[in-house]
């Protein structure tokens, strides 16, 4: 068995590949454009597997993507390829629209071509795994029971909307030419190799160069928190036992506010790398103008998965934030290289 991963380089890819290789035996081919939060040296630690393969490029390249197809003869691709980050799709909409429709459609164009000449017994096994967000569904009012797979798609940022549509794009395929595919939309996921512009990994590394963390508004919005690692796990799951055609939510059952979020950190870091002055790292809290069409809510209702697929989240809160705090203190130089861009530099020299 052979995968093919796109956005394998990515914060979620390349937990993802990691995870997998590190617990199975089969081959991975990972994909991936190496734009600013792809980075390669994420998958550092495999450059001796020989399970494993990398290739740079962009699933909107279809004569690429069918001779990687053609040349590895996946069994499963499963789709991390997006540009994900809401505040950049504000401020500059068109490359989320490029990469997670456009993208997306090219990809599954491709795949098509490629699984409509396997044998039928190849074609049952293949499965084309798109991974999505609860963002897709839009705002859920405070007092609203979670997101189910049932919910109206309802997005309200130009990222929700991208991938709204490159979710409706993957359902279109299987019910149009029957492509074996499955989505999932999972809730804000946190952990190692995360890119800091997001919240938890901007917080820990802010806090330890005195730096503010800043919070959106009034830092009450709500989101439901999932750890990388419990997220690669359902991934996994799903590929294995997931009904073509379905779709499964992933959540990790923990609502907090972005505030109370931040404090944990704080308090964490407190006892793990207290400040010089002994002050908490919450004097550093600091509260920013709200960003335009913020959500004030997400929850995910993930009794689907749990029900059907036997899959539930392993980490509370407490033992995930912990870990992942104490994964950024011990890998100050691959923070250093993000922040500087040195990655950028070293990707550039390696693939001209």
């Amino acid at each position: 068995m052979t995968i093919l991963v796109t956005g394998a380089a990515g914060f979620i890819g390349s937990n993802f590949v990691l995870n997998w290789l590190g617990s199975q035996d089969e081959d991975v081919v990972s994909l991936d454009n190496l734009t600013y939060a792809g980075n390669v040296d994420n998958l550092s630690s495999l450059s001796k597997d020989n399970r494993h393969f990398f290739i740079k490029g962009d699933i909107g390249d279809s004569k690429l993507i069918l001779s990687t197809l053609k040349k590895y003869n996946p069994t499963a691709i499963i789709n991390f390829a997006a540009e994900s980050h809401v505040d950049r799709s504000i401020s500059a909409p068109d490359t989320f629209i490029e990469t997670n429709i456009f993208g997306t459609y090219r990809l599954l164009r491709s795949t098509l071509s490629y699984w409509e000449v396997l044998t039928e017994k190849q074609k049952k096994e293949f499965r084309f795994l798109h991974i999505s967000t609860d963002e897709v569904y839009g705002d859920l009012d405070t007092k609203a029971p979670p997101f189910t797979e049932e919910n109206r798609y309802i997005p309200n940022s130009p990222y929700s909307a991208s991938k709204a549509a490159s979710d409706h794009l993957v359902r279109a395929w299987n019910q149009t030419y029957k492509l074996p595919t499955i989505t999932t939309n999972c809730s804000n996921n946190y952990g190692s190799f995360q890119f800091p512009e997001k919240l938890i990994p901007l917080c820990i590394i802010n806090a330890i160069n005195n730096k503010p963390l800043p919070l959106y508004g009034d830092g009450k919005q709500i989101r439901d928190w999932l750890h990388v690692d419990d997220h690669c796990d359902a991934i996994k799951v799903v590929l294995k036992s997931g009904a073509i055609g379905e779709t499964y939510n992933i959540g990790g059952n923990i609502e907090k506010t972005n505030i109370q979020v931040v404090h944990s950190i704080c308090e964490f870091l407190d006892n793990l790398k207290p400040r010089l002055d002994k002050i908490s790292y919450a004097q550093q809290i600091s509260f920013v103008k709200d960003r335009l069409g913020h959500d004030r809510r997400y929850a995910i209702d993930a009794s689907k998965i749990k029900k059907e697929l036997g899959w539930q989240p392993k980490e509370t809160f407490e033992s995930g934030i912990e870990k992942t705090i104490k994964w950024y203190l011990e890998h100050d130089e691959w923070v250093k290289n993000v922040i500087s861009g040195d990655y950028k530099k070293w990707v550039d020299n390696y693939y001209p």
